[in-house]
């Protein structure tokens, strides 16, 4: 039979061959994308690495030493020789144990500690528990659903050791077909925003590209992806990636779960806390419309217990013929563009997921460097002759003006904004501003979603920019927990800050589809004084959309369900330049200085006219070939 690689017998004898006797090897197995090896002396191949890095070398596979569970200390001892071994300066904030995987997470306020000089500490843990160790810095803030995950992950640990086993002999199933006929087809996002769904397929593998919905639609039809197309077939599918947490990428990935997908999820690591906190809340919502909900909270722990998480630049192999690698698309926390490298060097797909090509005060621009590119598939969301965004500084100059005047004259500033992204944006904005005295002291309320996701962002401090990386883990200074911040905790609280002073209040959802920002809306839009402040798109068919475009009168329904018509009488505002994507500017130039050159150009992830036009620019101007193809279009690659 043809093979991408060695097959797994030489792999095996190639392994037992180099390691050596002294680390006892008692079993390799072939879990998830990686190989296990484990020994029940792990240490001497730790201690060892040059020999596991010749390994990888010759087979080209990632490869993780383990304990055997027969050597490891029962968990309360090794946790008890762990508090032992590590400094108290380190404080540990908490211990989790991950038995599928033999690994100890410790978290500590000052991590460093717990490697100790050279891993000194890292290796004596490793030699007295037999575990082994990571360690990783205690978030600022303790996040409800990162604590939830974990939790889901230690009581499902049998289950896990079964999803990894299972996927791993199915990345390393031998090749039946030799390479060829690699395909797309869109059963989504293609010449419209939303529900994000792009099906790659060899002549051996089936590869999701996202799974979201149309926030802005209420028929499934419009709404969902179009699995019903005849190329889609659920129990063929080797992998799904999910470029980025938001619902038009990952909202309907539990509903594969549902229906029996019992396969590999891929992101990035903060992406599945994100994704989690926005699937359950998307159910949330849902529910308190009194909508038929698509899924429910099993199908969402199932996405949990089946994902992979990968960071940046780690080469993967996610089926037999194809191999995947994450890279950052400056979009939102954790947002990735996704590599996919099939054959060797028959193939290479960049697909871009929403991205930004251009700093923000949040994070680093988009990634354009790749090893290989033959085709790549990017969004077009700000794609019109006429997108053109203001400059950061200047959307940050009008921003503080608005709430500026929106406060002179004794009004209320609201600021809808979705929990993942643009309100952690907002925020370092407002605090630098109020800082330097540029923009007038208020209290800032914020409600909503916003602080758990911020607590995400403190989690993974090493994705954010620079500076705002350097100020959390280097100077100890949070500027998410600012002082001119509060939150609130409870709707009750609502009513005080309605009827109170001027202020600045920060809610979700950014489009005004449900959630907190309603309540607030709805008490204050009668009052000339106040702003509603838009800082992010507005889907067509939402009614953040129908506000933005004019509508002076606008039908909601409130908490009791009831239908009520509010009257628009505050002012509009809409500030552009801070979206998370990039405007046609910067789209035009990062195509042009992508390396190396990709031969397709693959335009979705726009509105029809938009997709379509920039199609025809590019094949125009760069003689390139550019397409803009429909749903349930195929298009074969090569």
């Amino acid at each position: 039979m043809p093979s991408i690689d060695k097959s797994k017998a030489e792999i095996r004898q190639i392994i037992l061959e180099h390691i050596p006797k002294e680390a006892e090897i008692t079993r390799i197995e072939f879990e998830g994308p990686a190989l296990a090896v484990y020994a029940k002396r792990p240490e001497v191949l730790i201690e060892q690495e040059q020999i596991i890095t010749k390994i990888v070398n010759l087979i080209k596979k990632r490869i993780v030493t383990r304990s055997d569970p027969s050597v490891r200390l029962p968990e309360k001892e090794a946790e008890k020789i762990i508090y032992e071994i590590v400094p108290k300066e380190a404080e540990i904030t908490s211990i989790i144990f991950d038995p599928p995987l033999g690994e100890v997470v410790i978290e500590a306020k000052k991590p460093g500690l717990v490697i100790g000089k050279n891993g000194a500490t890292l290796q004596e843990i490793i030699l007295r528990t037999k575990w082994r160790p990571r360690a990783i810095r205690s978030p600022p803030k303790p996040s409800k659903i990162m604590a939830h995950i974990e939790h889901s992950l230690y009581a499902s640990s049998k289950e896990r050791e079964r999803i990894l086993r299972n996927v791993g002999e199915r990345i390393f199933r031998p090749l039946l077909y030799e390479i060829g006929d690699v395909r797309i087809t869109m059963l989504g996002s293609a010449r419209e925003v939303g529900r994000s769904a792009i099906l790659v397929q060899t002549r051996e593998s089936q590869v999701l590209l996202d799974c979201g919905i149309n926030p802005g639609s209420t028929k499934p039809f419009e709404a969902f992806p179009r699995l019903d197309a005849p190329q889609f077939d659920i129990e063929s599918l080797d992998a799904v990636v999910i470029s980025h947490a938001h619902l038009d990428h990952c909202g309907f990935l539990p509903y594969l779960f549902k229906y029996g997908y019992d396969g590999p999820v891929y992101c990035s690591l903060p992406n599945l806390s994100l994704m989690t906190l926005l699937q359950l809340d998307y159910l949330d919502v849902l529910s308190k419309q009194g909508a038929p909900l698509p899924y429910d909270q099993k199908d969402v722990r199932e996405v949990v217990l089946h994902t992979i998480p990968l960071r940046y630049g780690v080469v993967t192999d996610i089926a037999p013929d194809i191999r995947l690698t994450l890279h950052n698309a400056g979009h939102i926390l954790g947002s990735s563009i996704v590599h996919l490298h099939v054959g060797e060097g028959y193939h290479n797909i960049v697909y871009t997921g929403d991205f930004k090509y251009g700093r923000t005060m949040l994070l680093e621009a988009s990634a354009t460097e790749f090893p290989r590119v033959e085709t790549i598939i990017t969004e077009s969301t700000y794609s019109a002759p006429t997108d053109v965004m203001p400059s950061r500084a200047d959307a940050e100059k009008k921003l503080v003006s608005i709430i500026n005047e929106t406060l002179e004259r004794g009004g209320k500033a609201i600021i809808p904004v979705p929990a993942v992204g643009r309100a952690q944006e907002i925020m370092l904005v407002i605090d630098e501003y109020m800082r330097r005295g540029e923009l007038k002291e208020a209290p800032v309320f914020i409600e909503g979603m916003i602080s758990e996701s911020t607590a995400i962002h403190m989690a993974y401090p090493e994705y954010l920019s620079r500076e705002v990386r350097n100020k959390i883990i280097n100077e100890g200074i949070n500027p998410f927990e600012s002082e001119y911040f509060t939150i609130v905790e409870h709707p009750s609280a609502r009513s005080e800050i309605i009827e109170g002073e001027p202020c600045i209040i920060m809610a979700t959802a950014g489009m005004l589809e449900g959630g907190p920002v309603i309540d607030y809306f709805q008490n204050l839009a009668h009052d000339e004084r106040n702003s509603l402040i838009f800082v992010s798109y507005q889907i067509e068919g939402t009614l953040g959309r129908r506000i933005q475009k004019g509508a002076q009168e606008v039908s909601i329904v409130d908490q009791e369900g009831k239908i009520r018509v509010i009257k628009v009488g505050l002012k509009v505002h809409t500030v552009e330049g801070f979206s998370g994507h990039s405007d046609r500017r910067q789209i035009i130039n990062y195509l042009r200085r992508i390396s190396p050159k990709p031969e397709n150009i693959i335009i979705c992830h726009g509105e029809r006219s938009k997709c379509l036009a920039l199609a025809d620019f590019l094949r125009r101007k760069y003689k390139v070939n550019a397409i803009a193809p429909d749903i349930l279009e195929t298009i074969k690659l090569r």
